[in-house]
């Protein structure tokens, strides 16, 4: 038996992880470099916006709706074994504009936004749509790629912010229906507990998280395979890596918020 076999697996993964990410990071810069130079695709970039940012407000807003009221139950229960019951308030407003509110609408867009654009533009590849867009002059990156980047960057903290309002008025109708709070009370102290600092940073990772969303389904609708079994796997993959990333960008930004 070969005992290297396990290690030289291992190294080969590793090194296919890490050239994947160098080709993210490749396409990311060859992305942005394109935003300082004209023409500017003003058509595509509204519809990406209405896409990316007023289609996707109903499952944004349903998701931190239901989300807002467990989160309050569960600290209700948290909170009455040291008889901390008044917390709610203020731990469901931080809780959902510092972490819940920007990281479930991240996945949410991911979910609907990566697998859509991912399959578009894996779809237009596939068709040869792509190569007559070059044909025809046209620079792909900027066409297809940097209007939903740039969309996306845009409409997820907007996202991210009318989904923060919704949790903490989830939160908000189940502490006066269920707990027994008063009302006047609730909203004092979650306005008492709330700072600034919060709600932005909230945004700050909702801008972060449109930006690899969108740039993760563009990446994989470019390079994805031939074929109906091609723009499928690009779409799962898709789907996968943005999730991925959004975790690890998550904690990434709150260590720097942390440290702030």
């Amino acid at each position: 038996m070969n005992l290297t076999a396990p290690l030289a697996a291992l190294g080969a993964n590793v090194l296919a992880a890490l050239a994947m990410i160098g080709r993210i990071a490749l396409f990311a810069a060859d992305t942005v470099s394109h935003l300082f130079r004209p023409p500017f695709y003003g058509r595509e970039f509204l519809q990406a916006l209405l896409h990316i940012g007023w289609l996707s407000l109903p499952v944004v807003g349903m998701t931190t709706l239901f989300t807002g009221g467990a989160l309050a139950l569960q600290i209700y229960a948290g909170g009455a074994r040291f008889s901390a019951e008044a917390v709610v308030p203020s731990i469901v407003a931080i809780g959902m504009v510092r972490e819940l509110g920007p990281v479930l609408g991240g996945l949410m867009v991911a979910a609907r936004v990566a697998s859509s654009v991912a399959a578009e533009i894996g779809t237009m590849k596939v068709t040869e749509q792509i190569d007559a867009l070059v044909t025809l002059s046209t620079n792909p990156m900027k066409y297809l790629t940097l209007p939903r980047v740039l969309a996306a960057t845009l409409a997820v903290p907007l996202l991210v912010g009318v989904g923060d309002v919704v949790g903490i008025m989830g939160g908000f109708l189940v502490g006066i229906t269920r707990l027994d709070f008063n009302a006047a009370a609730y909203l004092k102290n979650t306005m008492d507990f709330l700072e600034v600092f919060d709600v932005v940073s909230g945004l700050i990772k909702g801008a972060a998280f449109g930006f690899i969303v969108a740039l993760i389904g563009c990446y994989y609708g470019m390079n994805s395979g031939r074929g109906a079994q091609g723009v499928g796997r690009a779409t799962k993959s898709a789907v996968v890596a943005a999730s991925v990333l959004i975790f690890a960008a998550n904690y990434i930004l709150t260590e720097l918020f942390f440290s702030a």
